[in-house]
């Protein structure tokens, strides 16, 4: 892409697109043409009806431009946000920004994008039009390198937009001359019909007795890509002038006779219709109380959610498995779990079913009960070996939760139960994206239950954690205040101690040493008597850091062993990593950096897997002022330098550990003294200019990025490691085979293989193999420089 080309370091850039589980087809002129219109304007707008290709245009587009943007290439879907209001948040999610500050999240992307030559693409735009043309406006006023693809049933209607109708796919000119088997098949709409026709009929091809029939079928259906793809799944069961006859007998009977071609939104609606009218009458209800779900969905979901009234839950999975055929439900593959997603074209279609069945409100508070649930379980099961996988899945399902929250705080009756699950989901908004939006699902359900309950003391203190991180201790002591209050009025033993513990945390970021020992004791004291191993874990990494800070080093290693003790008596993995971090810390004030460093760099392992970015922040203080003490001056100054990138990405300097500030301080005071200030200012920004994947590498590995590329000469997102892995997954080799070629533990390879899994956006091995053949491939074709930069 001419327009915003430019170089691109090793391992800079991140692609956050969807891997194409199909072929795509034609285009070539309309993809060129929106290159062009992003070469003249920093908002171009796809427009058209439901089901065109406007996504799968925009997505190719984007990934063929995507050297041209170094800073990278996000997917921001919109589709399953309901609530305007939270246009800003999902979009921060989907550029993968974690931001502990208090500022709103429009201000937190301005921020995040202004400097950056990146490209989102805006994807379903059209039921938040207002909203998303405001949000472009103000992110390309505020971040000049910055360019937005939007895909919209119209268009946003903001200042310099460009927008493309993108047009149904080609067919032969009906007034022509009759073309030959070779340049019908040409045809884009053709090719689409023959390619998914062979998918779903092994052997299927175009021929001289089929032709006409499957043109007519294109023609029907208008060259709508959506439409074509239904369609041919039919071919299951039926025969290509069968499909037709049937075709024409519902168009007929819509047209009433008339010549008069019908719109194109009533001819995909005709066939969805048609498709909907094929289905079983259980297939139809699983259609549409399947559309209760935002995002996607798991088979346990499925069956408590829909069945019952029509469908057994042993019916489910034999259900779901014929809408997957039909193309009802995409079937997606994670790491643990297969899910299935629904087009909002149809999924929108399925509303209108369920609530014209009088079924909706039903379904959404199944839907609600169950993800209430959900949260219980997963606040039940925190603390053990299934932690991380818990993590992972809330994050998978966190449409759904958002869905939950706004039906219980919407409806009088569950308030309550929408105030226990957001206080149930604390880790949840702690470990993900979401720690801002948990905060505001919590002062919000706050405000409506305002009986003092024990429910509200616990939402009280869980709120009282995310204000600490955020750095706003005078409201976390005033919500500590009171839930002490309840706790104390209730005799709720748990309440006085969590309480104890985060009044600890706000002494110790006041500087109140002495008092917040005292209050650590407590809580120390009350979970031990309660019998909670989270609170009595937390409570003691909290407690050693302060006796650490004291210089009371016995008791520090102490107290930190008795919590490595209860992690693992239980599986624990997280507070187990933040302990390690705290034993290292007191162990370097020791002298012993050797091991303080292993302990950083374990705990660093898991905080980096878990994608953790305040226990990764830490774990790198620490390793900087290591670095320091044993004079590595350089390394300390490029891991500051680091440190500076991703406290600002937090948006909360050392949240939550503001007394460690003076470490930060004395290390930098040091290290500036030692390199003077131009060797100072280079490590550092060395440093600074490192990514996220970068800066762990170098931490763990002492390893800076090579300007070599890792597979076939450019850029990649992988480290030099991680390509060499890559390849050999590529080969066919096993995690085992890996492990013994490198001479590593297996354990490390498939770490290393999760990381490319992750960083490439894919979910399987075979993935990886496509990705470095074409690697390979564009390696190959490609000039050796960039097109010149035209913006």
């Amino acid at each position: 892409m001419g327009a915003v080309a430019t170089s691109t370091p090793t391992g800079r850039q991140t692609v956050r697109l969807p891997a194409e589980v199909t072929s795509f087809v034609g285009r070539r002129h309309e993809a060129a043409e929106v290159k062009e219109m992003l070469s003249a304007s920093r908002l171009v707008t796809l427009t058209g009806v439901g089901g065109v290709g406007k996504t799968r245009l925009a997505l190719r587009v984007a990934d063929e431009a995507r050297r041209a943007f170094p800073d990278g290439v996000w997917l921001a879907e919109l589709a399953e946000l309901d609530n305007p209001a939270l246009l800003a948040q999902g979009v921060t999610e989907a550029l993968e920004i974690r931001d502990h500050s208090r500022r709103p999240a429009l201000d937190v992307l301005v921020d995040h994008l202004r400097d950056r030559q990146a490209l989102i693409v805006l994807d379903n735009c059209e039921h938040l039009l207002e909203e998303c043309a405001r949000l472009a406006d103000r992110l390309l006023r505020a971040a000049p390198r910055l360019r937005l693809l939007a895909t919209s049933r119209q268009a946003l209607g903001t200042a310099g937009e460009q927008s493309l109708a993108v047009p149904t796919l080609g067919l032969p000119d009906p007034e022509g001359p009759r073309p030959t088997l070779a340049t019908l098949a040409r045809c884009d709409a053709i090719r689409l019909f023959t390619e998914r026709a062979a998918a779903i009929v092994p052997g299927f091809e175009l021929t001289e007795d089929n032709r006409e029939a499957v043109e007519l079928i294109c023609r029907r259906l208008d060259g709508i890509p959506l439409g074509i793809e239904i369609a041919v799944v039919r071919l299951r069961a039926l025969s290509v002038q069968q499909l037709l006859d049937r075709l024409d007998d519902r168009f007929r009977l819509l047209t009433t006779g008339s010549r008069t071609v019908l719109p194109r939104h009533q001819t995909l609606r005709a066939l969805i219709d048609w498709s909907y009218e094929l289905c079983t009458e259980r297939e139809r209800l699983l259609w549409a109380r399947v559309s209760v779900f935002a995002g996607s969905l798991d088979l346990d979901a499925a069956e408590a959610v829909c069945s019952d009234e029509g469908i057994d839950r042993e019916e489910i999975l034999d259900l779901v498995t014929e809408l997957v055929d039909k193309s009802v439900l995409l079937r997606e593959e994670h790491r643990t779990a297969v899910r299935y997603r629904m087009l909002d074209t149809l999924r929108t279609y399925g509303r209108e079913r369920l609530a014209a069945a009088g079924e909706e409100a039903v379904r959404l508070g199944r839907h609600r009960d169950y993800y209430r649930g959900l949260a219980a379980d997963a606040r039940a099961a925190l603390f053990g070996p299934a932690q991380v996988q818990w993590f992972a899945r809330l994050q998978l399902e966190h449409a759904n939760l958002r869905t939950a929250l706004e039906g219980c705080l919407a409806e009088p009756g569950q308030t309550g139960c929408g105030l226990e699950m957001a206080a149930d989901l604390l880790y949840h908004w702690i470990t993900s994206y979401y720690l801002g939006e948990g905060r505001r699902w919590l002062d919000q359900a706050l405000a409506l239950c305002t009986e003092p309950t024990g429910a509200r003391a616990r939402a009280l203190w869980t709120d009282s954690w995310l204000a600490i991180i955020q750095s706003d201790t005078d409201t976390a002591a005033a919500m500590l205040e009171e839930s002490r209050s309840i706790g104390t009025r209730l005799g709720l033993e748990p309440v006085l101690a969590y309480s104890s513990l985060y009044s600890g945390m706000v002494a110790m970021y006041r500087g109140e040493t002495r008092s917040a020992i005292a209050l650590y004791e407590e809580a120390v004291t009350r979970h031990r008597a309660t019998g909670d191993p989270v609170g009595l874990a937390l409570a003691l990494i909290r407690l050693s850091l302060a006796h650490s800070f004291i210089g009371d080093s016995p008791r520090a290693i102490a107290l930190g062993e008795e919590s490595l003790a209860v992690c693992d008596a239980y599986g624990e993995g997280w507070h187990r990593a933040y302990t390690m971090m705290a034993l290292g810390m007191d162990v370097w004030r020791q002298g012993d950096t050797a091991r303080a460093a292993a302990l950083e760099k374990d705990s660093l392992t898991f905080n980096r897997s878990l994608d953790d970015p305040l226990g990764v922040a830490v774990n790198l203080e620490v390793l900087a002022w290591i670095a320091a003490t044993d004079r590595d001056h350089t390394r300390a100054a490029r891991l500051l330098g680091a440190l500076r990138t991703i406290w600002h990405a937090i948006g909360a300097s050392h949240s939550g550990y503001g007394h460690l500030v003076h470490y930060h301080e004395e290390c930098e005071a040091t290290v500036r003294r030692a390199l003077g200030k131009a060797a100072f200012n280079a490590a550092f920004k060395s440093g600074a200019r490192l990514s996220y994947a970068e800066a762990m590498v170098y931490a763990l590995e002492d390893e800076l990025p090579s300007e070599e590329t890792a597979v076939g000469g450019r850029p990649s997102p992988l480290t030099p490691r991680e390509s060499e892995i890559a390849q050999l997954v590529a080969q066919g080799l096993s995690n085992k085979e890996i492990a013994s070629s490198l001479v590593i533990a297996q354990r490390t390879a498939e770490g290393h293989i999760e990381h490319i899994l992750s960083k490439l956006g894919f979910t399987s091995r075979a993935q990886v193999a496509v990705w470095v053949a074409e690697q390979h491939r564009t390696a190959e074709t490609d000039g050796e420089h960039p097109p010149e930069d035209r913006a």
